[in-house]
């Protein structure tokens, strides 16, 4: 890749009914490039994602940040929400990024963080094997319902030991995935990983995942 290919920085998406903002970084000779589906009310600044993002980069992976919702749209409750609009922007986000120089060559993985991790799930099983691997952060992954066994992509579920409803829908959800998949548990963490270590042990296991898949 030429240095130029190097630099996309702060986008905007544009799609055929609404503009979406996004970041998008990626590293010299990147191999693969990381989607971000973020949780309801957070957004491509969500602190949390953008630590995850950056240690990825380390590791030579390529990351997208993006607002599922417009400022507008996010002002209405019941559209954060709304799984089905939340998966249908994911996959027309993914469809810009195959016709964009920067991305169009690169293996797609998806990260999700709690509700964003249903419409990752919802994603990868309408999109088949053009995911090729998905991370869920504290997912409801409950909310991806009968499309989980229809996920191709090896999926790694990751959730605090703490979080005890979460954990349970989790367990729960796994069972029904019929891909390569693997449950992690992190002790002591609750549903925001915000005690000491655990969010830097999220972002180790997601790009343990992601460098072997994409």
């Amino acid at each position: 890749m030429g240095n130029s290919l190097q630099k996309p920085g702060f986008r905007n998406i544009e799609l055929k009914e609404v503009t979406l903002q996004a970041d998008l970084i990626i590293p010299e000779n990147s191999v693969g490039l990381v989607i971000f589906s973020h949780g309801s009310g957070s957004s491509r600044l969500s602190k949390r994602n953008i630590y995850v993002a950056s240690q990825l980069q380390k590791k030579g992976l390529s990351t997208l940040l993006f607002d599922l919702l417009t400022e507008e749209e996010d002002k209405n409750y019941s559209a954060r929400f709304n799984i089905d609009l939340l998966t249908k922007r994911l996959v027309e986000v993914i469809q810009w990024l195959n016709h964009e120089p920067w991305t169009t060559h690169l293996n797609k993985g998806l990260f999700g963080a709690s509700t964003g991790a249903a419409s990752a799930l919802l994603a990868a099983a309408q999109l088949g094997e053009e995911i090729k691997a998905v991370v869920s952060r504290g997912g409801r992954v409950d909310m991806a319902g009968d499309k989980l066994g229809k996920v191709v992509a090896p999926t790694l579920f990751i959730v605090g030991g703490d979080d005890d409803v979460v954990l349970q829908l989790n367990e729960k959800a796994f069972v029904s995935l019929n891909c390569e998949k693997q449950l992690e548990i992190i002790p002591g963490a609750s549903h925001l990983f915000e005690e000491p270590g655990k969010m830097e042990e999220v972002a180790r296991l997601s790009a343990e995942w992601f460098s072997e898949y994409l």
